[in-house]
C-alpha cells in the first residue's frame, strides 16, 4: 500500500511533504489561539474541498449544493446528542448514511433522467434550499431558533464526546485531511479512478466502451456526500450551535468549492493548497483591516472573487498544477 502511494513521487517532493506534515503536527505547540483557530478553519475547508473534489474533480459532476450534506451530518449528530446524549461518533453512524442516501437520491434523479451539467448543479442547489426551508420549520431541531449544544468546562479533552480545547479539533481535522488524501490517492490509482477520469473527459465515449457511467457516477456522489457529512459533525461540535440559514446557505457551498478551484480541480494537493491560500490570505486581510480600524462589509467575499479571477486568468488549471511543474512533479493527477 505504501509503495503504491509514493510510486513515481520524486524524493525531494517526499522530503518537502514530510517537512510540511511535521510543521502541521507541531503547529499547535507554538501557535497563538487566533492562529490555531485560523488553522482549524483551513483544515476544515481542505477536508471539504477533498470531498467535493471526488464528485467534480474526479467524476466531473458539478455540485453547488454540497452544504446539504454538511447540514445533514451536523444536525443528525447534534440532535441525537442534545435529545438523547448520544456521542458524536455514534451520531455519525446516522449522519453519514443519511447524507449518503440523500446524495444517492439526488444522483438517481439526475443520472437516470440524464440531467447533467448546469442543470445538475441547479438541482443540487434546489435540494440544499429545500433542506434549509425544511429545517427552518422542524421543531425537533429547534427551527429558526437554532440548535445549541450544551457546553461544559472540561479539565481534559473528551475525544469521545468532542468536548475540549480547540487543539483537539485541530488534530481531528488534521487526521481527517490526511486520511482523505490517502483515500483519494488510492481511489485515483484504482480501476474506479480511471473510470471516473473517462467519464469526466467524455461521458459518451466512456459509455460506448462499456463503462457503466450511471453506476460509477452514483458511487462518486455517495462517497462525496458521506465524506462531507463528517465535516458537518465536526462543525456542529466545534461551534456548538446550528442555524438553518447558517448551515444550508448557498454561500457555504461556494466557500467549499473555491479551494479546489483555486488549488486545482481534479488534483490531490489542489484542494488542500487552495484552502491554505484562500483562507490564510483572507484572514490576513481581515486582521489587517481590523488593525487599521477599517470596517468593510463583504471585503472577504470581494477578496475571494479577486483571487478566483486572478487564478482563472493566470493559471486556469489552478495553483497546484503550476507548482507541480515548477518542482518537477510529473503527472496531472497528483
Amino acid at each position: 500500500m505504501m509503495a503504491r502511494l509514493i510510486d513515481g513521487v520524486p524524493r525531494r517532493v517526499l522530503i518537502l511533504l514530510g517537512i510540511v506534515v511535521a510543521a502541521l503536527v507541531l503547529a499547535p505547540l507554538v501557535a497563538s489561539d487566533y492562529l490555531l483557530t485560523v488553522l482549524i478553519v483551513i483544515l476544515y475547508f481542505a477536508y471539504l474541498g477533498q470531498a467535493w473534489n471526488i464528485m467534480m474533480g474526479f467524476a466531473g459532476q458539478l455540485s453547488l449544493g454540497h452544504t446539504l450534506y454538511v447540514g445533514l451530518g451536523a444536525y443528525a449528530a447534534a440532535a441525537l446528542y442534545v435529545h438523547y446524549g448520544i456521542g458524536p461518533w455514534i451520531g455519525m453512524l446516522a449522519g453519514i448514511p443519511i447524507a449518503g442516501i440523500a446524495g444517492a437520491f439526488i444522483g438517481y434523479l439526475a443520472f437516470r433522467f440524464r440531467v447533467g451539467g448546469v442543470y445538475f448543479a441547479i438541482l443540487t442547489i434546489g435540494f440544499a434550499e429545500f433542506a434549509r426551508v425544511g429545517f427552518d420549520h422542524l421543531e425537533w431541531t429547534r427551527g429558526t431558533g437554532g440548535l445549541f449544544l450544551p457546553v461544559a468546562q472540561y479539565a481534559h479533552n473528551d475525544l469521545w464526546h468532542l468536548r475540549g480545547h480547540p487543539v483537539m479539533f485541530y488534530y481531528v481535522l488534521l487526521a481527517a485531511v490526511a486520511l482523505a488524501f490517502v483515500g483519494c490517492r488510492v481511489l485515483l490509482q484504482s480501476r474506479i479512478g480511471y473510470f471516473w477520469l473517462a467519464i469526466r473527459e467524455d461521458e459518451e465515449a466512456a459509455r460506448s466502451v462499456g463503462i457503466d457511467t450511471f453506476r460509477y457516477k452514483m458511487v462518486a456522489v455517495v462517497i462525496s456526500a458521506a465524506m462531507t457529512s463528517f465535516a458537518g459533525v465536526i462543525f456542529a461540535f466545534y461551534y456548538n450551535n446550528l442555524f438553518p440559514d447558517q448551515v444550508f446557505h448557498i454561500s457555504r457551498s461556494i466557500e467549499i468549492i473555491l479551494g479546489p478551484i483555486v488549488g486545482g480541480i481534479g488534483t490531490l494537493f489542489g484542494p488542500i493548497l487552495g484552502a491554505f491560500v484562500l483562507t490564510g490570505l483572507a484572514e490576513t486581510l481581515t486582521s489587517a483591516l481590523n488593525a487599521l480600524g477599517v470596517d468593510l462589509p463583504g471585503a472577504k467575499q470581494v477578496f475571494y472573487g479577486v483571487c478566483l479571477l486572478l487564478v482563472i486568468v493566470a493559471m486556469p488549471d489552478g495553483i497546484w498544477p503550476w507548482l507541480a511543474r515548477y518542482i518537477g512533479l510529473k503527472g496531472d493527477r497528483s
